[in-house]
């Protein structure tokens, strides 16, 4: 949204401020903030408040747009597509902590929904079936604890066996907590690991002594990583600590006068890491990575330094800080993440370097989408969205130059514009402090995410040659398989029923262990879509979850990829359900539109599919049925069934 112009210069000024916020500047967005709270502008206020939260915030500053939030949705509701339904259970203080998890999930557009517990009972809460936990039912449970809480650590005298019955029974007794909230929510767990104490009881040699503290804390950690159940995340505190400094994150003073879990300024990182995990099991992290080029990728003007010219490669300091880059950029790549470029260039003059150069890490085919051209960038970026069918909001842009991200932050608010230093030697800490890509796992669609989009676009040209769209379709040679929900597509399924807005008829999400829960009930049908064509394979792009209710097969949830649109795959899906209700004996399929300001594409789509519509309410919610009887035709489309498989698995 606009914002008045006094409240967006202020808002410019504090993101261009970098790593290090400018205190001035921040004052001022500050007092600009409460002007707009105080005239009733609470949309604006809410708006620019959402952009100011940057991970590079000191405690005072974060706890102040936390207080301008609080003002600004005190008696509004957030009007947000999605809620994050959370229940922090913790051994130490957790209000300061819970206070930044919520500001960070309200910067990110969630409205959050938390349940904390009181001090120190995580235990209790979890054990006593009776609890308010269990009145909450939160989606997504937080078990806040550290290395304090800890009750089997060895003794100094005990040798490698008995060590290894001390972190068994550790490992065991956090299972039972586990499994007990698994049995009674299905939800979602959030489990720390735990920080490395600062000292060492027996200094260099406490990582080889088997009862050594730091060496038992980190293969416990390690058994963590290696035996959590899938509907486990396990929260890198570790790694939290030894990023910012064991000593200075774990200040003793602050647990002693306050039970804190680490210093007050680092509260700020530590509940952005949480949020962000939040965020990525909704779906809700970034996509794509845009990338300039000219002392981005490289050092120097290529237009005006030549391919011989620019600084790249080992022998020399910036040369090797753009290399160390592009290695972190190539490892995106290679696990999920989009990759684009957007400069200002003559795009033959720019591909030369990725062909020709001998030290280029990155090369065209690690490229989904490229865009060199005079254009601004800001109009370029949305041609980028649009060619890979995503968001502009799912966009993050890395570019050197100051006014370029200025721009950018105006003209197009909703990519993420990371202030980068001018050292290319920072460029890496710089975008991962903002944790864009976050994920809690990494499958097999995630290894091949560039190679979907990079074959979308060779079969957009073909769509572009195709005399109509029947012959586009017949072209592909597409086959699908059809099949429940297994255990290799559980993370799958849960990402897309939780990242898909357009293609979704009721918008409703899944935690995967919610998701686990369905598989193994009698009266659930679950169903998922994987597409292939002659471009490459289009991995699970589609989920129908269905419920048995007498004689009906009511949906509960239909979705899909908008990267398949308008290939006929909501044919081919009803074509199969359709089936698989005769096979049960069902007289009709039920359907409803529930409708969110995203998903406006499906709302005629159960009438284009022939149901008809037997309720309507105030609300624009629609229900709708299809009555199976002999005399109903399959609809036409130009898929082949590869594999039918219309039951569970067993």
């Amino acid at each position: 949204m606009a914002l008045d112009h006094e409240l967006d210069t202020a808002l410019q000024a504090h993101l261009s401020a970098g790593e290090r916020p400018d205190r001035q500047a921040f004052g001022t967005l500050v007092a600009r903030l409460k002007e707009a709270v105080a005239a009733g502008r609470v949309d604006e206020a809410c708006s620019a408040t959402r952009r100011a939260v940057l991970p590079g915030l000191d405690y005072t500053s974060a706890r102040s747009l936390y207080r301008i939030y609080q003002r600004a949705t005190r008696d509004t509701s957030m009007n947000t597509a999605q809620t994050v339904q959370l229940a922090v259970l913790s051994s130490f203080t957790s209000k300061q902590l819970v206070e930044l998890i919520e500001l960070n999930l309200f910067a990110a557009g969630v409205e959050p929904e938390i349940y904390e517990s009181d001090y120190g009972i995580y235990r209790q809460e979890i054990l006593d079936p009776t609890s308010r936990l269990y009145e909450v039912r939160s989606k997504t449970v937080f078990l806040a604890t550290s290395w304090r809480d800890l009750a089997h650590m060895p003794n100094l005298g005990d040798d490698r066996a008995e060590v290894d019955r001390r972190l068994r029974r550790e490992l065991d007794e956090l299972r039972a907590l586990w499994d007990t909230l698994h049995e009674r929510l299905g939800c979602r767990i959030v489990q720390n690991n735990f920080e490395l104490p600062p000292w060492r009881l027996l200094d260099n040699h406490d990582t080889r002594h088997p009862a050594g503290p730091a060496r038992y804390v980190a293969r416990l950690n390690q058994i963590l990583a290696d035996e959590a159940p899938p509907f486990v995340v396990i929260h890198d505190v570790d790694h939290l600590a030894a990023t910012a400094g064991r000593w200075a994150f774990s200040d003793e003073r602050f647990f002693h006068h306050a039970k804190l879990p680490c210093s007050p300024e680092h509260l700020v990182d530590y509940a952005h890491n949480v949020a962000s995990i939040l965020l990525a099991d909704l779906g809700l992290s970034k996509k794509c990575l845009v990338l300039d080029l000219d002392n981005t990728l490289w050092g120097g003007v290529i237009g005006d330094d030549g391919l011989g010219g620019i600084r790249l490669g080992q022998g020399d300091a910036e040369g090797e800080a753009f290399l160390s880059f592009q290695r972190y950029v190539r490892g995106l790549q290679q696990r999920g993440v989009i990759l684009a470029v957007c400069s200002k260039n003559e795009e033959h003059i720019a591909q030369e370097v990725f062909r020709e150069h001998p030290e280029m890490v990155l090369r065209l085919n690690d490229i989904a989408c490229f865009v060199a051209n005079w254009t601004d960038k800001a109009t370029n970026l949305r041609t980028i969205a649009e060619r890979l069918n995503i968001g502009l909001n799912s966009l993050v842009l890395v570019d050197d130059n100051p006014a370029e991200r200025a721009l950018v932050r105006q003209l197009a608010p909703e990519v993420a514009v990371p202030e980068i230093p001018e050292d290319p030697a920072g460029y890496v800490q710089a975008l991962q402090s903002h944790r864009y890509f976050q994920m809690v796992s990494l499958g097999d669609e995630d290894l091949q995410r560039t190679d979907y989009y990079r074959a979308n676009a060779r079969r957009q040209q073909a769509q572009g040659g195709s005399g109509n769209l029947d012959e586009f379709l017949r072209s592909l040679q597409m086959t699908a398989r059809v099949e429940p929900i297994r255990p290799a597509t559980l993370q799958r399924t849960a990402q897309l029923i939780n990242k898909s807005n357009q293609f979704n008829l009721t918008t409703r999400r899944r935690s995967p262990a919610e998701l686990s829960a369905l598989v193994d009930a009698p009266q659930w049908i679950t169903q998922t879509v994987s597409l292939a064509d002659r471009f490459g394979d289009n991995g699970l792009i589609s989920v129908l979850l269905a419920q048995v209710e007498g004689d009906t097969l009511a949906i509960d949830t239909w979705l899909m990829s908008c990267r398949v649109l308008k290939r006929d795959v909501e044919h081919f899906l009803l074509n199969h359900t359709v089936e698989t209700a005769r096979s049960l004996g069902l007289m009709r399929i039920r359907g409803e539109y529930i409708p969110t300001p995203r998903n406006v594409i499906v709302r005629d789509h159960y009438a284009r599919l022939g149901f008809v519509q037997v309720e309507n309410d105030a609300d624009g919610q629609t229900s709708w049925e299809l009555p199976i009887c002999e005399q109903w035709q399959p609809l036409p489309c130009f898929i082949e069934e590869e594999c039918v498989s219309r039951r569970k698995a067993a």
